[in-house]
């Protein structure tokens, strides 16, 4: 899965990065390397949750889908 995130320099010094496709999935890092794998966590706890937030009924199906 390939998804999109901004990385912005932080005025205290490092980055701060974001994923717009994913509301509040926020990071931090003092490098990029660093914020870098913090975003891969960050992305990865965020679909968990999500995951585990969707309740689907017994009648529903799900796919996926490459784009």
């Amino acid at each position: 899965m390939k998804i999109k995130a901004v990385i912005h320099p932080a005025e205290e010094g490092g980055y701060w990065a974001e994923v717009p496709a994913l509301p509040g999935c926020i990071t931090e890092g003092d490098t990029l390397d660093e914020v870098m794998q913090n975003l891969r966590d960050a992305i990865e706890g965020w679909l968990t949750v999500a995951n585990k937030l969707k309740n689907v009924d017994s009648s529903a199906r799900v796919v996926e889908i490459a784009v």
